[in-house]
C-alpha cells in the first residue's frame, strides 16, 4: 500500500475517532450497536484498516449514513471540457 493511500486511510480513521468521541460513544457501545467486532473497530481507529461494509455499519450506528451516501457523488465540473465529458 502506498504511503499516500495509507495516510488517507489513517486521516479518515482519525476523523472518525474524533466524531465517535464527540458523540460520547465508546468503542464497546458502538461495536454492540453496529455489529462490528471490537477488534475491527480498534484496528480501524488505529491503522485505518476496515472493510467497506463494516464502515457503512459504523456510520449508520453513529447516524452518519449521509456521509456514506454522498461519497463519490458527482461534483460540479471544473471546466467546460469536464462538463461536456460528464454529460454526453
Amino acid at each position: 500500500m502506498s504511503d499516500i493511500v495509507k495516510d488517507m486511510a489513517i486521516e479518515v480513521a482519525r476523523r472518525f475517532r474524533i466524531l465517535r468521541k464527540s458523540k460520547k460513544v465508546t468503542i464497546k457501545a458502538l461495536s454492540e450497536k453496529s455489529g462490528v467486532p471490537n477488534s475491527t473497530l480498534r484496528r480501524f481507529e488505529s491503522k485505518g484498516e476496515i472493510g467497506f461494509l463494516a464502515l457503512v455499519k459504523l456510520a449508520k450506528a453513529l447516524e452518519e449514513e449521509e456521509e456514506i451516501r454522498t461519497l463519490f457523488l458527482n461534483r460540479d465540473p471544473k471546466n467546460i471540457e469536464e462538463f461536456i465529458r460528464n454529460y454526453r
